[in-house]
């Protein structure tokens, strides 16, 4: 049985991201994730600055722009019957532009990151419970291993970033604390030819659509409705339903739809309405789609994963140093995720109902706008990684 400071649960952004930061300050971690290393998950794909600043702080963004993601410096907004409204985005610090890496370039990027910080990161493991001390605080998990062995870890803390359906939040019984009425139902792929000029979104009849420039010369093409319509879209209309979609949210584009090529097969999500979840407990918390997650419309929930991650890593290490600190550190934590997260929530779940006309969806844009410009002041307000945390030396 190995002994750790820290047990992180799934290996993707979230995961990947607190691993590597809590390493990096010295941390003894351990990092399971049950997917193979450098495997593709279902994504939207989008950074957004938030995200490309937290990439440009730790020192990996340079890697995703080797590996030619191109860069976003422009987001269009298309509503239908309307002319289309462009933002140019400007650089700023850390943020020379948007980028949109494929899951993975991205996710493998971190874990390479981790290992590199001196995490003992593991793939194709899958945990299947976890361990408690006398008085009940979490200690610990169980795994079973790629050849089929089981496998056992002890902790100071064991943290669940294994997603939306999360074993260590079921396992710990952790409760929602706040659910959305909404739940919208997305269908995308990847199209080779298709030319964009950044990010574009498409707003139309009860549907949206979005057109994400990402890597291998490759476009990202989602449609949202609700999950009744793109059920029966896909009952009655079968291979035609994506493109049929398309032309209610972008009817505007559905000559640039039709001048590529598909390149990929087509990949759903039936929709689920978004959760805040209580996200720490005694030996345990939660941070990414595991604790927190909102309706993918809005194509932030990378953004907030690697947002989430560091806040929570600096609570981690506050009661790693001082055991009597980790409660209140990790109330923080969560405190200040819900803080920035809320509004950005609520807009969401508001857009992903499809009921808005044009000019609510409009509105409802702008507050999501100004949800980002929140999070973005918090991160560029942070002290930098290394200096604030590599310090540490390994407890235990």
């Amino acid at each position: 049985m190995s002994s750790h400071d820290v047990v992180v649960v799934g290996g993707r952004a979230a995961g990947a991201s607190t691993a590597m930061l809590l390493a990096r300050a010295g941390a003894r971690v351990l990092l399971l994730e049950k997917s193979a290393h450098g495997s593709d998950t279902v994504s939207t794909h989008g950074l957004m600055r938030a995200g490309v600043l937290q990439l440009s702080r730790w020192g990996l963004l340079d890697t995703i722009v080797a590996a030619q993601t191109p860069p976003v410096r422009r987001t269009v907004f298309h509503y239908a019957g309307r002319e289309p409204v462009q933002v140019t985005l400007r650089a700023g610090r850390g943020v020379p532009a948007l980028f949109a890496p494929r899951r993975h370039l991205l996710d493998r990027v971190l874990a390479d990151a981790a290992a590199a910080a001196g995490a003992d990161v593991r793939h194709r493991v899958t945990v299947t419970g976890l361990t408690r001390d006398a008085r009940g605080r979490v200690s610990g998990v169980r795994a079973v291993g790629p050849d089929g062995r089981s496998l056992a870890a002890t902790a100071r803390l064991v943290i669940g970033a294994d997603g939306l359906r999360s074993t260590v939040a079921d396992l710990v019984s952790a409760p929602v604390v706040r659910r959305g009425r909404a739940g919208g139902a997305i269908l995308y792929s990847y199209y080779e030819g298709v030319p964009v000029t950044g990010y574009e979104w498409a707003y139309g009849d009860g549907a949206a659509a979005g057109l994400v420039p990402t890597n291998e010369g490759l476009t990202c093409i989602f449609v949202g409705t609700t999950p009744d319509r793109l059920r029966d879209a896909r009952r009655h209309d079968g291979p035609a339903a994506f493109s049929r979609l398309f032309a209610a949210a972008a009817p505007g584009l559905t000559e640039r739809l039709a001048s590529g090529r598909r390149a990929e097969r087509l990949r759903g999500w039936s929709g689920v309405p978004g959760q805040m979840r209580r996200s720490w407990g005694d030996g345990w918390a939660l941070v990414g789609d595991a604790g927190y997650f909102r309706d993918p419309i809005t194509s932030h929930g990378i953004t907030d994963a690697l947002r989430d991650s560091e806040l929570l890593a600096r609570a981690v290490l506050a009661g790693l140093d001082d055991p009597a600190a980790e409660a209140p550190a990790l109330a923080r934590y969560q405190s200040r995720r819900d803080t920035l997260s809320l509004a950005l929530f609520e807009v969401s779940d508001r857009i992903a109902a499809y009921d808005w006309d044009l000019d609510t969806v409009q509105v409802l844009l702008r507050q999501v706008s100004s949800a980002m410009g929140d999070e973005l002041s918090l991160l560029e307000g942070l002290p930098g990684v290394e200096p604030q945390m590599a310090s540490r030396q390994s407890v235990g």
